[in-house]
């Protein structure tokens, strides 16, 4: 390299985004994923055993999947090749591999092949993959945003081993953001700061990003309207404890039935940077905790909304919250199964854990047959009563409810069946 080569690399490398220039280069220097890269982490023990072999990074954007291929790559000393799913296809990917053997041959030098969103590859192109992965031509990581398990083939899952990364704590985000003041040479006002973390929603990638143009539109200190008219985002004044003052109100407006607050609320949280997979979490546990099986539709409804958010993001991702928060607020309503499990808990550490009745234990061996295990079982499907054909609880149980359903909606129609069911039960009995 000569010196204009030098200063031009130099130069490229000033004007590069502060999310690149702040690149770690080390495993040591990557902020995020302990349990990955500690002591005792996993990719710590591939670096020094020298060998990465084929891993499959799972995480969300932003998380740190493409910083640590790198440096696993450069500290193993092995090239680095990258190939996007999106952009790359067949033709890409064997002139990567093609490109491998060369380096290998005549550099001696062993080569990382890393493969964005490898979830975007079809089946022929993730299957061109596992003839190189066998022989060791080269060391392969895959990063995804979506679960491998349903968008990896199983034949590149089982010759990879998938490590999950979490979002980045607001810890991590903290040291993130100290280190890109430091780089750009300025301050950030605490309320800016606040406002930076629940922008980034876990993602280092994003706070960098809107770190530096904030920063771009200000003197020396960053204040929350720099960064609000750089990423074109309205940031409502949104303390610590008011996070939880408001998310408190939105998960008691759609208990309590009025959709309208509810919205309001949702409104609030979203324009106030709010996580939305965490708004998202709050609807299914209000799901199952306050509509129950008053109407069974709700969890499902809950679990597609947060899936949905998932899946396309911000800002569209408010049109399926929406639309859970006022199917659950108009809902009919029950605590009943959140009730009768802290009831059976309760009893439970109380130490009613007698014995299994014999007619309901499992007769696996002849020992356990001839000891009385499964006798006298009456199986349900056979020409039995509908429900309750037979006594379930331990002897000191018996008759203890913990389920009592509610009146109101689906529940209503459950806790008919339910008491005709206990009486039937009880008429043989006494018979």
């Amino acid at each position: 390299m000569d010196l204009f080569d030098e200063y031009g690399s130099e130069s490229l490398a000033r004007r590069a985004p502060l999310a690149e220039r702040l690149r770690p280069r080390t495993l040591d220097e990557v902020v995020g994923q302990p349990h990955l890269t500690g002591e005792s982490g996993p990719l710590r023990a591939a670096v020094e055993r020298g060998r990465i072999g084929s891993l499959i990074l799972w995480g969300p954007p932003g998380s740190g999947k493409t910083t640590l291929a790198r440096v696993l790559a450069g500290t193993v000393e092995e090239e680095f090749v990258p190939l996007s799913a999106v952009t790359s296809g067949v033709k890409d990917l064997r002139a990567a591999l093609d490109g491998a053997r060369e380096r290998l041959k005549y550099q001696a030098r062993g080569t990382l092949l890393f493969v964005d969103e490898v979830h975007r590859f079809n089946k022929t192109q993730q299957d061109a993959l596992l003839p190189a992965l066998e022989e060791g031509l080269v060391d392969f990581i895959g990063a995804t945003t979506e679960n491998p398990s349903f968008e990896v083939t199983a034949p590149l899952l089982s010759r990879s081993r998938v490590l999950r990364l979490l979002p980045l704590s607001d810890e991590d985000l903290v040291r993130l953001l100290r280190r890109g003041t430091e780089e750009l040479g300025v301050e950030v006002s605490p309320e800016a700061c606040e406002y930076l973390l629940r922008l980034s929603g876990g993602d280092g990638r994003r706070l960098l990003n809107a770190l530096e143009v904030g920063a771009s539109r200000a003197e020396q200190r960053v204040e929350v309207g720099d960064i609000e008219r750089a990423v074109g985002e309205r940031a409502l004044r949104y303390g610590r404890e008011e996070h939880y003052d408001v998310i408190s109100a939105f998960i008691k407006s759609v208990r309590g039935g009025d959709p309208d607050a509810a919205l309001h609320y949702l409104a609030r949280m979203l324009e106030a940077g709010e996580d939305p997979v965490f708004v998202a979490r709050r609807l299914v546990i209000v799901a199952s905790e306050d509509i129950g099986n008053a109407d069974p539709h709700g969890l499902p409804l809950a679990m597609a909304a947060a899936q949905a958010v998932r899946l396309i993001g911000m800002p569209e991702g408010r049109i399926p919250l929406a639309q859970a928060t006022t199917y659950l607020a108009s809902a009919p309503k029950s605590n009943a199964a959140y009730v009768a499990i802290g009831r059976a808990l309760e009893d439970v550490r109380r130490g009613s854990t007698t014995e299994v009745p014999l007619h309901l234990r499992n007769a696996a061996t002849g020992l356990m047959k001839e000891e009385g295990y499964g006798a006298g079982y009456r199986y349900a499907h056979d020409d039995e009563p509908e429900g309750m054909n037979d006594r379930y609880l331990p002897d000191d149980l018996a008759g203890r409810i913990y389920y009592e359903p509610e009146k109101r909606g689906a529940e209503g129609e459950i806790r008919s069946r339910l008491e005709r069911w206990r009486r039937e039960r009880d008429s043989r009995s006494d018979g």
